[in-house]
């Protein structure tokens, strides 16, 4: 079952990152798009994913794991193809929000998977392994995504994407899947919604989705969307040279999700997520000191591999501390507040970037994160104390 998940996410992250740099080439060529209109995409892709995942935690015990990933994967597909038959737009933006519905389906189940029914000396090390196949799959498909689209066809990163979901679901269709643990139906039966109460109870679940929110924020509103900005605006890097730093921010996670989920699980969550987040706040706030291109890319390799390291801990301590009756509602609500921050993030960032400097949001930021490591800090005082009473 593990080697078809890890294998799944991969095609699945694969297909999505094929498509990630030739989606707005492709709506300015069919459909003359605007900016604005170029923007829409991710804003109703991350809105069908907001609105699926705590209904996808909720559902998990009815209609099963295999059913929702392939389910899900499948409704991907369809909507990859249907989004190179339609004319008209406002279709096209349909369909797009239905694939992120699809990816809700099937990115909040295999969470769920990693984390439940493993000790918690394995947990930390199951979503690494699921992080980092992701931006494995994220990171070769970006490579080939444009040269797809110039070289093949407008439309073969649509059809790739969906061949990609295809081989998805048939490697979970043919993996072996664990038989359905019995759940305790205190807290609330499978279809009491009631049940996120419970789990928002458990000590440290909501604080771990606030964090996860505070990293996406930070990864969408900053590193994704101003970095390359502020390396062309600041620097006076080439796009070249830009888009090499960047990539520098991807390879920079893939070696820390697994440091930081290996250790986690010898010396506690905590005490890596808290030295995590100071550093990773330190690392964002003075690279505005930086302007030198070698310098540069080793803080975009520092930064990559501090927000690889604390990464996969949300997940992994939601998964040690939610019981089993409420860890699919708990891992849909983780998954709900995530994407909340990746579609608020880019705003709020932007809007202090026009209002004040492009720098600002880098302080912004890290002082966010630094008040996260404080809370993180706070709630492992107060467990300590309880523990010790």
């Amino acid at each position: 079952m593990l080697i078809a998940l890890l294998s799944a996410s991969f095609l699945f992250n694969l297909g999505q990152g094929v498509l990630r740099p030739s989606l707005p080439l492709y709506l300015q060529r069919v459909f003359a798009a605007r900016y604005q209109q170029v923007t829409l995409i991710p804003a109703v892709f991350g809105a069908g994913k907001w609105i699926a995942s705590l209904p996808t935690g909720y559902l998990l015990d009815t209609l099963g794991r295999r059913l929702l990933m392939t389910s899900g994967l499948l409704l991907i597909a369809g909507s990859d193809l249907g989004s190179v038959m339609v004319t008209r737009y406002g279709a096209f933006l349909a369909l797009r929000a239905l694939a992120g519905v699809g990816w809700a389906m099937f990115a909040t189940v295999a969470t769920t998977a990693m984390v439940g029914g493993r000790a918690v000396s394995r947990r930390g090390r199951a979503v690494s392994l699921l992080l980092m196949s992701e931006t494995l799959g994220l990171l070769l498909g970006s490579s080939v995504g444009g040269l797809l689209y110039q070289r093949v066809g407008t439309v073969t990163p649509f059809v790739f994407e969906a061949a990609c979901m295809l081989a998805a679901s048939l490697a979970l269709i043919g993996a072996t899947f664990p038989a359905a643990e019995p759940r305790s139906t205190s807290g609330g039966g499978s279809g009491d919604w009631r049940r996120l109460g419970t789990a928002l109870r458990v000590p440290g679940v909501l604080l771990m989705g606030l964090t996860s929110a505070a990293l996406t924020v930070v990864q969408t509103g900053i590193l994704v969307f101003l970095f390359p900005l502020y390396l062309v605006e600041r620097a006076g890097l080439s796009p070249s040279t830009m888009g090499l730093l960047v990539s520098l921010g991807v390879l920079g996670r893939l070696g820390p999700l697994w440091v930081g989920g290996s250790t986690s699980d010898r010396v506690g969550r905590m005490r890596v997520l808290i030295p995590g987040l100071l550093l990773y706040a330190v690392l964002l706030g003075s690279l505005t000191l930086l302007t030198h291109p070698v310098a540069l890319g080793l803080w975009s390799l520092a930064i990559g591999g501090a927000g690889g390291l604390v990464a996969p801990l949300p997940a992994a301590l939601i998964g040690d501390r939610a019981p089993l009756a409420v860890q699919g509602v708990a891992i849909g609500w983780l998954r709900t507040i995530t994407d909340t921050g990746q579609i608020v993030g880019p705003l709020i960032m932007g809007a202090v970037a026009d209002t004040l400097d492009l720098t600002a949001p880098f302080f912004l930021g890290a002082t966010l994160l630094l008040v996260t490591a404080w809370q993180c800090r706070r709630h492992a005082r107060a467990m300590s104390t309880s523990t010790a009473s």
